[in-house]
């Protein structure tokens, strides 16, 4: 079971956290994927976000929801509601969404998302959420590099009424894909899953060494 870093930017900015201070203890937690997650920043300042990620990020980098900024990461994480929206607005079936965007049939600008005929080789990474039976055995007949599977517990960064608890357990064997277990979950959890997705519990143990940081610095300069 690897660890999957979510990168979720309100959260950092709640609890004062840099994105080079998230990512060093990614890092220090051997976290083999790390997920770009911003649903308030303009699209122009994801872009240099993700840049600035990538410098400091050499293993896989997953953006949430944009595929406008798919050309600058590893790959792609959509929800039900984004799968679901691609398929309608360029009238393809969600399996062709799905492949496109693994494989790089989409034209992509900062402006502008279109389905294009092209066939390039291919070299996206693409996941897609998941909360129930039906919906892993749907994503079982789409051509997915992972399923998201959740949520486990409660989190603040989402809402969240389908709590799955140890319910997940008997879901994850109906997926045909690699399951990646998100929502609530903590570092030391042990789920058998190929992934675990940790945001809010790397934030604070990020705050809480920070802080102990700063402490330690207060004592030294009142001797």
């Amino acid at each position: 079971m690897a660890l999957y870093a979510l990168l979720d930017y309100d959260s950092l900015q709640k609890y004062g956290i840099t994105i080079e201070e998230f990512i060093q203890t990614a890092k220090g937690l051997k976290a083999k994927i790390l997920q770009y997650r911003d649903k308030n920043s303009s699209l122009k300042e994801k872009k240099e976000r993700i840049k600035k990620i990538r410098k400091l990020w050499k293993k896989t980098l997953i953006i949430n929801d944009n595929p406008e900024l798919l050309n600058y990461a590893d790959g792609i994480h959509i929800g039900q509601e984004d799968l679901d929206e691609l398929s309608k607005k360029h009238n393809i079936s969600p399996y062709e969404v799905i492949d496109s965007l693994k494989t790089g049939k989409w034209e992509i600008s900062d402006n502008n998302f279109a389905f294009s005929n092209s066939q390039k080789s291919p070299k996206k990474i693409v996941g897609l959420s998941t909360h129930n039976k039906e919906e892993i055995l749907h994503a079982n007949t789409l051509p997915l590099s992972y399923i998201g599977l959740g949520a486990y517990r409660p989190t603040n960064t989402k809402n969240t009424d389908n709590i799955l608890g140890e319910k997940i357990i008997e879901l994850i064997t109906y997926s045909y894909h690699p399951v990646a277990v998100i929502g609530g979950v903590k570092i030391y959890d042990k789920i058998p899953s190929n992934f675990k997705v940790v945001g809010s519990d790397i934030c604070k143990l990020t705050y809480s060494r920070l802080r102990k940081k700063r402490i330690s610095k207060k004592k030294l300069k009142n001797l």
